[in-house]
C-alpha cells in the first residue's frame, strides 16, 4: 500500500515561522472567515499577510491606512470563500497545501496596497 485513507483534522502554521514574519514597521492583517464546501464540510480559515515596502522607498514605516485595511481583509475574505465553496474538501487540501489561495490574495491586493508573506495560517 502506498495509499492511505484520512480525514483533514486541521492545518496549522508552526509558531516560530509566525513568529519570524511579524517585524516591526509594517502592518500585520488577518482575516477569517467560516465556509462550506461542496460536500458540507464546514471549515473556518484565517488568513495572514503583511505590508511590503515599495521598491526604492525611503519612508522607514510601510503602515496601510484602516480603510486599506478593511478593503484588503474584504478581499481576502471573499476570495477565499469563493475558492472553497466551488470545491470539495479534498480540492480545499489540494489548494491549501502548496499555498495557491494566498498567492492569489496578494497579486489581487496589490492595487490596494502591496502585501507579502501572506498565508493561509491555519484550517
Amino acid at each position: 500500500g502506498k495509499n492511505c485513507l484520512t480525514n483533514f483534522y486541521g492545518m496549522t502554521m508552526t509558531t516560530d515561522k509566525l513568529r519570524s514574519m511579524v517585524k516591526k514597521w509594517q502592518t500585520l492583517i488577518e482575516a477569517n472567515c467560516d465556509v462550506k464546501t461542496t460536500d458540507g464540510y464546514l471549515l473556518r480559515l484565517f488568513c495572514i499577510g503583511f505590508t511590503k515596502r515599495r521598491p526604492n522607498q525611503v519612508k522607514k514605516t510601510s503602515y496601510a491606512q484602516t480603510q486599506q485595511i478593511k478593503r484588503i481583509r474584504r478581499k481576502m475574505i471573499a476570495h477565499i470563500t469563493k475558492e472553497v465553496t466551488s470545491t470539495d474538501m479534498k480540492g480545499v487540501v489540494g489548494k491549501l497545501i502548496p499555498d495557491s489561495i494566498a498567492r492569489d490574495i496578494e497579486k489581487q491586493c496589490q492595487g490596494i496596497y502591496p502585501l507579502q508573506d501572506v498565508h493561509i495560517r491555519k484550517a
